[in-house]
């Protein structure tokens, strides 16, 4: 059976360490964004042209952790490093749970701050801002660089022309110890922006709209390129906000292009810093790079930037955009409003916040929370007096951090209540209760909405200058098409490896289980949890149940012979494991009894995740398919099974094969075989060592 194209799989990790290599004018035409991959790669063959599918060893300008830091540092003393190969590559922010005053949290702040001043590591503390805002203001993303970080909103550097893209904690200890980590060339999508955006419409409605008009997986795991004559009209500011949201878009990197705005706006006059200096800035006029003319992309998305009216995102999904004409009319009342992360707390972002509820007051029952995005930002606003009109107007100040956007401190939604925010993410239980309604919108909606009570336009927005709300036009240009799959060539195990993978299979009927469903993030910084603790909580947010029917599950199964592991199998649907960059999510499930999770397809940080400590994911659309026919309520996902419940068990045995990638399902209906496409031999070593972390310290020693 021949399974619909997707993104190849995994490939070859390289050992081998060598010098960077570029090839100056390749025949091959390639991509902007691949040309600074061609950049930062090491070890390619001489003449080597990086395309899209490319399995490459990278060593990128920097690498940034945040709070996460203290895991980190703790999987690279586990892997018996000592120095940090490259202090200059490494930058520390503290930002996500920065309201915590506990002994505790205090204490990992400390304890990362000295371990930065030991090793000479730039370090940014508490207060000082949003990691990401930093590494725009402090030029760490800087055009035309690759610069990662652990965290799934570095893309948000492709405003500024910078292929940001995330990567997880253990990558991130592998930098530190080599420079370097592994990673594949995501797949190319063009965006082309046209027309010029009305008065009162912004790049939050432009992105909000993106997420909702192309919801299939057009960008599902790709690198997108922003090309075409509506960018030359948008802010710096408009271009940090699409890409940072290219993220919940689907998207590895959202990469903006070197212009006479950006060089204007964010680098003139050119200061004197160690990293955004005029030298520099000199060189980048210089050597400006485009896309070659030829260069191929799996698909050329259109958007009209003049048909868009300002857009409201959700209830509880990015994939759910509504024009704001249409839902004002409903009149939906809020209890909470946020104009807070790294989205949409810059200055602009506050300045239009402000001129909303200038002279005016927070509605009754409502709470307004604001939070700039850095401390730089915060005394800028002050200065020109926005700061003080969102105070005198009732907003309640938070410390710059991400705060409420992550779950975390101060404001969180509510059970029955609704909130509109200026952030990124709206997932259930991500800003609070799971059982809260969360919508995301422009600072401006944001700031209107919290002084009438119910989501609303300012009072400024001129709906006759306004295009109508029927008539957005998005398309897909004509021709284009998905990558081909890569036929997969056969190889021998690796030694340790198992022959099969055998158990009982649960069936989540859902596609986009994000990683907030897999592991709540309430207890993604608590750094001292336990992997059995992490069992324990494991798909909370999705199915309370799970964990316990895991556990109950287990003491029945057992291999067939030594060669076969055996578990707990998951199935689910498209694009698993979506959203931020927590290992927990899938160390979790590990640690549960599931050592294979197959779906339609997954979230490409996930997947690394997955990877990289030692949890087996595999692609079976045919089985997937099959199963929701079957068993999901309306033979749809999204609704859990036939009978109400989340997740599916109908006592079905799977037993999947790594040698001919054979699956044999057996249930009460007799048998079925699907095939799937393997994992390789770099996959298979680090299972075997246990993940990324056993396989650098096998390297190391």
């Amino acid at each position: 059976m021949r399974l619909p194209p997707r993104i190849p799989s995994w490939g070859y990790l390289q050992t081998v360490r060598f010098f960077a290599t570029s090839v100056p004018t390749p025949r091959i035409p390639q991509t902007i964004i691949e040309k600074v991959v061609q950049k930062y790669s090491v070890g390619l063959p001489d003449g080597k042209v990086v395309k899209a599918g490319d399995y490459v060893m990278i060593r990128p300008e920097h690498v940034m952790t945040h709070d996460n830091t203290g895991p980190v540092i703790s999987k690279f003393k586990s892997i018996g490093a000592k120095k940090i190969v490259d202090p200059r590559q490494t930058v520390f922010t503290l930002d996500h749970d920065v309201q915590n005053k506990s002994h505790k949290n205090l204490a990992k702040y400390a304890n990362i701050e000295a371990f930065a001043r030991a090793h000479g590591i730039d370090f940014y503390p508490a207060g000082r801002g949003i990691g990401h805002q930093v590494l725009v203001e402090e030029g760490y993303a800087f055009p035309h660089t690759l610069t990662v970080a652990s965290d799934s909103h570095s893309n948000m550097y492709g405003g500024v022309a910078c292929v940001g893209t995330p990567i997880v904690r253990t990558d991130a200890a592998a930098l530190w110890a080599t420079g370097k980590t592994w990673w594949q060339v995501p797949r190319m999508v063009k965006v082309e922006l046209r027309g010029k955006l009305a008065p009162g419409v912004t790049g939050k409605d432009v992105i909000v709209a993106l997420c909702g008009s192309f919801n299939n997986d057009e960008v599902l795991n790709a690198a997108i390129e922003f090309t075409g004559e509506g960018i030359s009209a948008l802010s710096v500011d408009d271009r940090l906000t699409i890409s940072n949201m290219t993220t919940e878009w689907g998207a590895l990197a959202g990469v903006f292009p070197v212009d006479d705005t950006l060089l204007s706006c964010q680098y003139q006059p050119p200061p004197e810093h160690p990293r955004i200096n005029r030298r520099r800035l000199d060189a980048l006029r210089a050597t400006n790079l485009t896309s070659d003319l030829g260069a191929q992309y799996s698909s050329h998305l259109i958007f009209d930037l003049s048909t868009l009216v300002p857009h409201v995102s959700g209830p509880n999904s990015v994939k759910i955009s509504t024009p704001l004409p249409k839902l004002e009319s409903q009149q939906i009342a809020i209890q909470k409003a946020y104009l807070v992360s790294c989205t949409n707390s810059r200055v602009s972002d506050i300045a239009a916040a402000a001129s909303v509820v200038e002279g005016k007051t927070i509605a009754e029952g409502v709470e307004f929370y604001v939070a700039a995005a850095s401390s730089v930002v915060q005394a800028e606003a002050e200065k020109l007096g926005h700061w003080n009109k969102l105070i005198a107007a009732g907003a309640k100040v938070l410390p710059a951090g991400c705060g409420p956007c992550i779950g975390l401190g101060t404001g969180l939604l509510e059970e029955g209540e609704t909130g509109i925010s200026a952030t990124n993410r709206n997932y259930k239980g991500r800003m609070g209760h799971p059982k809260a309604q969360a919508y995301l919108a422009s600072p401006a909606v944001v700031a209107a909405s919290a002084v009438k009570g119910f989501i609303c336009s300012p009072n400024s927005l001129d709906a006759t200058s306004l295009p109508s709300a029927g008539a957005l036009s998005f398309s897909i240009a004509s021709g284009s098409s998905d990558a081909a799959e890569v036929p997969q060539t056969e190889e021998p195990l690796f030694p340790g490896f198992p022959a099969a993978f055998s158990g009982r299979l649960l069936f989540a009927p859902q596609d986009n289980l994000n990683t907030d469903a897999l592991y709540p993030g309430k207890y993604t910084y608590q750094d001292d949890i336990t992997l059995e603790r992490q069992a324990q909580v494991v798909m909370e947010n999705y199915d309370p149940s799970f964990a316990g029917n895991v556990a109950a599950i287990l003491p029945s199964l057992s291999a067939s012979d030594e060669n076969t592991k055996s578990g707990v199998v998951l199935v689910s649907g498209y694009n698993f494991g979506t959203g931020s960059s927590r290992e927990q999510a899938a160390t979790a499930l590990k640690a549960a009894g599931v050592p294979l999770v197959i779906a339609g397809s997954f979230g490409d940080i996930f997947k690394r995740n997955a990877i990289n400590n030692g949890l087996v994911c595999l692609e079976c659309p045919e089985l997937v398919a099959d199963l929701t026919a079957a068993y999901a309520r309306g033979g749809t996902r999204g609704a859990g099974g036939c009978e109400g419940e989340l997740t599916v068990d109908k006592g079905h045995e799977i037993r999947v094969s790594m040698t001919d990638g054979n699956v044999t399902l057996r249930g009460s209906d007799g048998k079925k075989t699907y095939k799937i496409r393997t994992v390789g031999a770099s996959v298979q070593e680090l299972w075997v060592c246990g993940g990324l972390e056993g396989f650098i310290l096998k390297s190391i020693q």
